[in-house]
């Protein structure tokens, strides 16, 4: 029986989250073994070179591009760097549930600010919904309270760099394939962490640590390439909530290999927070459907 559009992409997404997530876990695994800048060098460098035998492939290798799209990819770089250093120094002084529980907050942080950026509609169904899913950040984070971790800020502000970076992606043209934007990234965090490495200790690295570092550099290849593949096929309404999908992975890939299960209130908090992006997307659905029968 062959899948319709809607059904592949929403395999698309969930295999993207799960490339992500699997990333993430083969990261924290070697935190405490190997320095996060002599990491993320040598990750960056090898999905340099496997995403720019991509790009070869696809013939994407190329500088003719609209001159906004180069500055546009030059700020992106910028918050990919920012997300990754942020985002990877929390992974490892946090529970990677907790984190991941955070992360699902950015559909609702890119809509509020795409609204106050871009002028886009924003009704008071989906404003209450971007509050209420906020609250359930706060749930999670819990400042003030005696197990708050001030790791917790840091993937705050990883959020607010990668709210950026969606937000700049959305500006760039069509005429810029987005896996020669996804190479350019990865070279940027190969030299910004290369150079920011150099005043540091490196360790060296055992085959453990070589076969954890090249397993990272491949799943998050995978989550690229999915991510990329999922934005062409079916209706983004009926696809985006499988993005939630990750939170999930996470819950059981940090209870199977790091024996973390997160406190009840990050639950609800999460609960919460996803309910709200689930909402968001219904609520964009039944407007797409309304202004496409009133043509």
């Amino acid at each position: 029986m062959p899948l319709s559009d809607n059904m592949r992409g929403a395999l698309l997404m969930m295999a993207s989250m799960a490339a992500f997530t699997i990333n993430d876990t083969f990261m924290k695994a070697l935190a405490g073994a190997v320095p996060l800048f002599q990491l993320l060098f040598l990750r960056g460098a090898l999905t340099s070179v496997l995403t720019g035998i991509w790009v070869y492939r696809v013939r994407a290798m190329h500088l003719r591009m609209p001159r906004r799209d180069k500055g546009l990819i030059g700020l992106r770089a910028v918050a990919e760097v920012g997300a990754a250093y942020f985002f990877l120094t929390a992974l490892f002084h946090m529970p990677i549930a907790n984190v991941t529980a955070i992360l699902q907050s950015l559909p609702l942080t890119v809509s509020l600010c795409a609204a106050l950026f871009f002028g886009e509609t924003l009704g008071w169904r989906r404003l209450s919904a971007i509050l209420i899913g906020l609250a359930g950040v706060m749930l999670i984070v819990r400042p003030g309270a005696e197990d708050f971790n001030f790791y917790s800020v840091y993937v705050l502000i990883a959020v607010a760099f990668v709210t950026l970076r969606d937000l700049v992606t959305r500006k760039l043209s069509a005429q810029t394939h987005s896996i020669f934007v996804s190479w350019t990234t990865s070279i940027s965090i190969m030299v910004v962490f290369g150079l920011a490495s150099l005043g540091r200790d490196w360790v060296p690295m055992d085959l453990r640590a070589w076969g954890f570092t090249i397993a990272a550099s491949v799943s998050i290849i995978g989550g690229y390439l999915f991510s990329v593949q999922v934005m062409r096929v079916g209706e983004i309404t009926f696809i985006a909530p499988f993005r939630y999908t990750g939170l999930i992975w996470a819950l059981v890939l940090g209870w199977f290999v790091f024996g973390d299960w997160p406190a009840p209130l990050t639950l609800i908090g999460a609960a919460i927070v996803v309910g709200s992006g689930i909402f968001m997307l219904y609520r964009e659905g039944q407007i797409a459907r309304r202004a496409k029968r009133n043509r």
